[in-house]
């Protein structure tokens, strides 16, 4: 398969089998899967913010499964060396040479699993990987493997020995999506489904082979964007530099971000072309964590996501042709995914 051979409708179809075979281990977060599916096509990081028990390495280790991905988890502490995330260099057995030798983050799907207990230096030993997809060590690049996604989690609720990501960090995940609670009735399903197996963990299959992942993520580039669309894209970006609650707003990163998401977004549901719809529904996921508020905000109980709120109710939308074609409850779906704190 390459990225010409790709339709829309073939890449919803195949994106529909990868999520279908999730949900035989996650129970119940369709569209949170869909919006983490969304962001590994647009070459995208994701950060999971939530509490424990929610299933997010589970998700982690099941879309690595599905799409065909090596997968490493590392498990961040206090300890944590920056050494230990992208390798070191050491004496060769012959002891006349020095060798690279590779940390976990030479995978294609990292795990940072509460990337909010090590210190920001050893978080920052992320940001080379992250925005170039290489780290350097000792004045040498190495180049990481292509594709290469960081799925981070933290814990929102936990501030005893946790180090708050950096607006820099932080600015590098393309969305942030919270999972949530599971409804009363898909926890029942989720009981029922232990007590078939046993102790047994749900399975998932490989639905893709890594070159075929490669050919969808082109196809991301091949989704076309009206001129309005793209105006709308920056009007919401340039709106929160100008609301009085915020201190610092979305980067020209966030529009970037927000643009292929809503590609990537408009390919899942089978379309060529972004509908605004597809914009307003990412916005939140995408763009409220970049958002530094004033200190104030934190009194007043107000979060990012309120301002986010606000702002897509002040900034008007392009009726663009197609609107009408945007699937029905998506936007019930990225809201859910965004989430409130």
């Amino acid at each position: 398969m390459t990225s010409q051979t790709v339709s829309s409708s073939e890449v919803a179809s195949l994106a529909a089998t990868v999520l279908d075979e999730i949900e035989q281990a996650v129970v119940g977060k369709r569209p949170v899967l869909e919006l983490v599916l969304a962001a590994v096509l647009a070459r995208s990081h994701v950060l999971i913010e939530d509490l424990p028990g929610l299933g997010k390495t589970l998700i982690a280790r099941s879309f690595a499964t599905a799409l065909g991905m090596d997968f490493r988890r590392v498990q961040f502490t206090p300890d944590l060396l920056p050494a230990d995330l992208t390798g070191t260099t050491v004496l060769d057995q012959g002891g006349r040479e020095f060798a690279f030798r590779p940390g976990p983050v030479f995978t294609n799907l990292l795990l940072a699993d509460e990337i909010n207990r090590t210190p920001p230096k050893t978080q920052s030993a992320l940001l080379e990987a992250m925005a170039e997809q290489q780290v350097s060590v000792d004045g040498h690049s190495h180049p990481l493997p292509d594709p290469f996604v960081v799925l981070a989690t933290d814990n929102p609720i936990e501030y005893e020995g946790t180090y708050p990501l950096p607006e820099a960090q932080l600015d590098r995940f393309g969305i942030r999506v919270r999972i949530g609670y599971l409804s009363e009735r898909d926890e029942v399903d989720l009981l029922g489904r232990r007590m078939r197996r046993g102790t047994e963990m749900g399975k998932v299959g490989q639905v893709l082979q890594l070159g075929e992942l490669l050919a969808l993520r082109a196809a991301v580039d091949t989704v076309s964007v009206e001129s309005d669309v793209l105006d709308y894209v920056v009007r919401i970006v340039a709106a929160t530099r100008a609301d009085k609650d915020v201190q610092v707003g979305a980067s020209p990163r966030a529009s970037l971000a927000l643009l292929q998401m809503s590609r990537a977004t408009a390919l899942l549901a089978g379309r060529d072309y972004v509908v605004p719809e597809d914009v307003k529904v990412l916005a939140v996921p995408t763009i409220a964590h970049r958002l530094s508020l004033r200190p104030e905000m934190w009194v007043r109980r107000i979060q990012a996501e309120d301002v986010m709120e606000r702002v897509l109710a002040r900034v008007a939308a392009p009726r663009a042709a197609g609107a009408a074609a945007s699937p029905a409850g998506r936007s019930g779906a990225g809201r859910s995914g965004a989430g409130r704190s």
